[in-house]
């Protein structure tokens, strides 16, 4: 990619920004349009649970896939691709006569949104060359999530309020339109140096493990032992294939070298706990604020300004302590606050009170916004600039992988719980082990901070760019030889 002007590089900033906006814009906007999806589409706790998984489990599968091959084919074509697709997604979901045909469609946009996120981290990756410049750039990237999570409750609820749930994926329509406009004109193309070769057998191996994984999780409460549980060997079955494949393969789907960095491995299983978090509190904190509460869409959208909000705030910051002092603060400060509001919950009942819930979602903002920028400078860093697109994938796929988990487990605790009763009478209690969750994640999220940054973990990090750069000279010299 040539090197651009200062102006050149914050516009295309704006532009990968866009696209994370309305994927994430998304997902805060339909978690408040859940109950209403229920009243109109006769849905069922797993059937709320599929229209979000469904999404979040294709965008988890094909997000390798997709980084991989914007590396190899160019950044800029796939990304305006996956503009197209998602847009005429965002179109179908609003047309769907069903929650069938609703769940289809949502896969149809998450095709597209696999081609967004991973692919303009690498653009952002690409374009900004300067540490301490990405790092801020990452913290901007950071401060949409906290945007949508800001904008996606007031936008969804005077939507659904005003004129129907359908209309919450119109707002993907410009926006979508706008970007592949701006993305034709002003951002240029790139490639890695030397093209990747695809990996079928591994990308087979990853959607079979997410989806069997996720179904066997969803349709536990709902379905006998014997419906499930061939699901949940599978996902094993698949796994285990999975390790066994790729270390075979010269340009595998999965490069599992990068898991040999305690850094990497870290920030990835910090993405999955951390999202899964999100997931589940976001899930949650909907159906109470309205079948419990009883509030309407945009007043349950108020309520969550208390998180949205910190987030938003917390994410630039968080970008600048990573650029100025590495990503332990940031991380230490994130699963602390996440720890503390999931402890609110579990052991004083947070929803009971109007104080304790507000202090519960004013935490869980703060340790979210600190959490993201740390997460991605750590996956990038010190990979080979040709594989930025996977490596930052990678860190992708442990997102939106812990956001479906997240909402797979808690909702399949809260259907346990809930039973055959309404949520206004067993919510609090039912709800209980799912925020006992949500409190553990918040502790991995500390622990690990503090483990995978220290000096150990650096070196561990060295060693293994070391041996990655080794191995791959290795290659091209038998490859040359040949």
């Amino acid at each position: 990619m040539p090197q651009l002007s200062h102006g050149r590089r914050m516009l295309v900033l704006a532009i990968c920004c866009m696209s994370l906006l309305i994927v994430s814009l998304d997902n805060t906007v339909l978690n408040v349009a859940l109950p209403s999806l229920q009243r109109e589409l006769d849905a069922s706790t797993s059937g709320l649970q599929w229209t979000i998984d469904a999404y979040t489990l294709v965008l988890a599968s094909l997000l390798m896939l997709a980084g991989s091959t914007a590396d190899r084919i160019g950044r800029r074509r796939v990304f305006m691709s996956g503009l197209v697709v998602f847009t005429l997604g965002s179109l179908l979901c609003s047309l769907a006569p069903d929650l069938n045909w609703l769940v289809v469609f949502r896969m149809v946009q998450a095709v597209g949104g696999s081609m967004l996120n991973p692919v303009a981290m690498s653009i952002i990756t690409n374009t900004f060359t300067d540490p301490r410049e990405r790092a801020r750039a990452i913290g901007v990237w950071g401060a949409v999530v906290g945007l949508s999570m800001a904008a996606g409750p007031l936008v969804g609820g005077l939507l659904v309020d005003s004129v129907g749930w359908r209309s919450i994926f119109w707002v993907n329509l410009p926006v979508g339109l706008v970007a592949l406009l701006l993305t034709w004109r002003f951002v240029p193309e790139s490639r890695a140096p030397r093209a990747r070769r695809p990996d079928p057998v591994g990308q087979v191996l990853v959607i079979a493990l997410f989806g069997s994984l996720t179904y066997a999780i969803i349709e536990a409460p709902h379905g006998s032992l014997g419906s499930t549980l061939p699901f949940a060997a599978l996902a094993l079955i698949a796994l285990l294939a999975l390790l066994r494949h790729e270390p075979r393969r010269p340009e595998p789907l999965i490069d599992l070298r990068f898991f040999r960095s305690a850094p990497f491995s870290g920030a990835t299983v910090i993405a999955v706990s951390a999202f899964a978090a999100l997931g589940g509190f976001l899930f949650l904190s909907t159906l109470y604020l309205q079948n419990v509460r009883g509030l309407s869409a945009m007043e349950a959208g108020l309520w969550m300004l208390p998180m949205a909000v910190p987030t938003f705030l917390c994410a630039p910051l968080s970008g600048r302590l990573v650029g100025s002092r590495g990503p332990r603060l940031p991380l230490v400060i994130a699963g602390g606050a996440m720890t503390v509001s999931g402890l609110l919950f579990a052991l004083f009942e947070a929803e009971t009170s109007n104080a304790t819930l507000l202090a519960g979602y004013l935490l869980f903002g703060v340790g979210f916004g600190f959490v993201n920028a740390p997460i991605t400078n750590t996956a990038v860093s010190g990979m080979p600039t040709d594989q930025a697109g996977v490596a930052s994938a990678v860190a992708s796929t442990s997102r939106q992988l812990g956001q479906t988990l997240g909402v797979a487990v808690l909702g399949a605790v809260l259907a346990a719980g809930v039973g055959s009763s309404s949520y206004a009478d067993t919510f609090v209690t039912a709800s209980r082990p799912g925020w006992w969750i949500l409190t553990a994640c918040g502790a991995a999220v500390l622990t690990l901070g503090v483990v995978t940054t220290g000096r150990w973990a650096r070196h561990t990090a060295e060693r293994a760019a070391r041996r990655l750069k080794g191995e791959e000279e290795r290659a091209r010299r038998a490859g040359v030889g040949a």
